[in-house]
């Protein structure tokens, strides 16, 4: 009889996980959007005389839309990826993250796709975290975050009404 309880009280106990569909329906950024965006990025910082890098990645994680300035030094590209990837894994800009967890700093640099440095925000959708945009190469990241935040800005319409 006690072998048959226990089974019984399992199933029991995590309802929730019986009733979650096989299949879910998830929200994607396209990439007409994330070229947008990492334009957009591009031409705000290039206005005020940056030469930068843009990157948008996708909800996993991986590259929609990369776009060096012609006079962007190359590394800027892997760093604004990299910041793009703070976004994602967190969830939040990727300076508000540096600034809350500077006691996990160092060790978060270390991991591939990762870099907590400002200039990465998360990109949501009807809210739903769809991606996120990184830039690399203005003289500060404050800079680079304003150029970020400057391209959702243009595509804010897009981004609110989404479905």
């Amino acid at each position: 009889m006690k072998n048959l309880l226990l089974p019984t009280l399992i199933a029991l106990s995590f309802p929730a996980a019986a009733a979650q569909p096989d299949v879910l329906p998830v929200k994607q950024i396209s990439l007409e959007l994330a070229r947008d965006i990492a334009m957009g990025a591009v031409e705000a910082c290039r206005g005020q005389g940056y030469n930068v890098s843009a990157v948008v990645l996708d909800r996993a994680g991986n590259v929609q839309a990369a776009l060096r300035d012609t006079l962007a030094a190359r590394h800027t590209l892997e760093i604004a990826e990299r910041k793009a990837g703070m976004s994602i894994m967190s969830g939040i800009d990727s300076g508000e993250f540096r600034a809350a967890r500077g006691d996990i700093r160092p060790e978060l640099n270390h991991i591939d796709g990762l870099i907590v440095m400002e200039g990465g925000l998360p990109i949501r959708a009807a809210g739903s975290l769809i991606g996120a945009v990184g830039v690399s190469g203005a003289p500060g990241g404050d800079k680079d975050a304003a150029c970020a935040a400057a391209a959702l800005q243009k595509v804010e319409e897009r981004l609110e009404f989404a479905s």
